[in-house]
């Protein structure tokens, strides 16, 4: 019986597949309060500007903008607060050796539902240059035009 867990997507980070090259993916909990998950519910989060660094020893998201419920009173929290990011210790100490070297840096991708938790999928990623990001749109777009060639 194949039991696939049904995920709900609520936010994307289109941009960091663009200034950054991905080197491995995390799945991470994420520490929230209960007005912040009401808002998720209604897909108002972005992840435009965030990123993830450690803090005594633990992994924290910082600029993660989670709009504040309409219907919360004095119960909703600051839309950027920093949140705390749960993962297994050897994963947190592997992310931390890697974050040590040259150049590396832990990017939110996408925020989800998964089995009614709140996850997010967190990217170890290096930075481009600028002529890296030309090179990458050059490329899709001569992909695009081969596609479009061959369906003609």
């Amino acid at each position: 019986m194949n039991t696939q867990t049904p995920i709900q997507i609520i936010a994307k980070n289109r941009k960091a597949r663009h200034d950054y090259f991905i080197e491995d993916t995390y799945e991470a909990g994420i520490v929230l309060v209960g007005t912040e998950v009401k808002s998720l519910r209604r897909n108002k989060a972005s992840l435009k500007e965030s990123f993830a660094d450690f803090k005594d020893g633990e992994l924290y998201v910082y600029q993660m903008h989670i709009s504040p419920y309409e219907q919360g009173n004095i119960f909703n929290v600051d839309p950027l607060r920093t949140r705390k990011l749960l993962l297994h210790k050897r994963e947190l100490s592997r992310l931390y050796g890697l974050k040590q070297r040259e150049g590396y840096t832990l990017v939110p991708l996408s925020l989800y539902f998964k089995n009614g938790k709140v996850k997010v999928e967190l990217a170890l990623a290096k930075g481009k240059k600028q002529y890296d990001k030309r090179d990458s749109i050059a490329k899709r777009d001569a992909d695009r035009r081969i596609r479009r060639q061959i369906r003609r």
